[in-house]
């Protein structure tokens, strides 16, 4: 069994300050977050930006300055984020791959979000594929329903993208595929041989479907993004709490947990 990376989420498109204080706005903040993450176990760093006031951005200036950031403390993969947030043009989402990151995420369908509706319309998938493709990027598919890693193979007829490949379950985001351990045994079993995956379980699945990746051999997404609560009514003080108790339940579980150069052979990172 491949050592198991784990990705780092330290703030996503919705998640606030009101929700929890300790949730990082500024490219400083942010690259701090992942510098302490790294010094816990991340391999993979997950990046959206936000704006000074917390609202989220997809401008391609603001990513440079995190990356710029993440990069000068750690050698972490950098992973962006083309989800952007619900209601943003295709433009806007895309913006971020130009950087030409390492990896960018790959939403294979459209799906509820909460109150609002994650919108990917087939030719939106192929539009940041094609992206991803011309700026040399790995891209994560991103799987909130199983019908989506058909669109994933689809796209690989299509020419596309490169199967096997390394997908995200996204699970227990309300309105999407819930958090039954179930769910995950399914969506592993109808992926492409040979290929990789991750787990990112939202809310209080976080750590029950992370202990299930390490135990199946997969890979765990922890942070903000997914999930502000450390335990019951209590609130994380950090990213790297979250990513602490993971490495050490993989310690626990009898699996080491990679470091970034083991990562991106596990992930088939192509060489730069």
């Amino acid at each position: 069994m491949d050592p198991l990376v784990i990705t780092v989420a330290p703030v996503g498109a919705e998640v606030t300050k009101e929700h929890n204080p300790n949730v990082p706005y500024t490219p400083e903040e942010i690259a701090e977050e992942c510098f302490r993450a790294w010094n816990e176990g991340a391999s993979l760093a997950h990046i959206h930006a936000r704006n000074p006031d917390g609202t989220s951005t997809q401008d391609p200036d603001v990513y440079s300055r995190i990356i710029e950031l993440i990069k000068a403390k750690t050698d972490m993969i950098v992973q962006v984020s083309v989800g952007g947030a619900v209601g943003m043009t295709i433009e806007e989402r895309v913006g971020p791959v130009s950087l030409k990151p390492e990896m960018a995420t790959l939403t294979c369908g459209t799906c509820n979000f909460g109150d609002g509706i994650f919108t990917n319309s087939q030719g939106d998938i192929e539009f940041f594929a094609k992206a991803m493709k011309d700026n040399g990027v790995k891209p994560e598919f991103e799987i909130f329903e199983v019908g989506m890693i058909e669109t994933a193979k689809k796209l690989a007829l299509k020419k596309l993208v490169d199967l096997p490949g390394h997908f995200d379950f996204v699970i227990g985001v309300p309105g999407a595929i819930s958090g039954d351990p179930r769910n995950l045994t399914h969506m592993v079993s109808m992926i492409p041989a040979g290929s990789t995956w991750t787990v990112a379980g939202i809310g209080r699945h976080e750590l029950s479907l992370g202990a299930m990746a390490t135990v199946l051999g997969g890979h765990v997404r922890v942070g903000f993004e997914d999930n502000i609560y450390y335990s019951r009514g209590v609130k994380a003080k950090s990213n790297a709490e979250l990513v602490a108790r993971m490495a050490r339940l993989a310690k626990e579980l009898g699996r080491p947990v990679a470091k970034p150069s083991e990562a991106r052979e596990i992930l088939r990172l192509p060489r730069k």
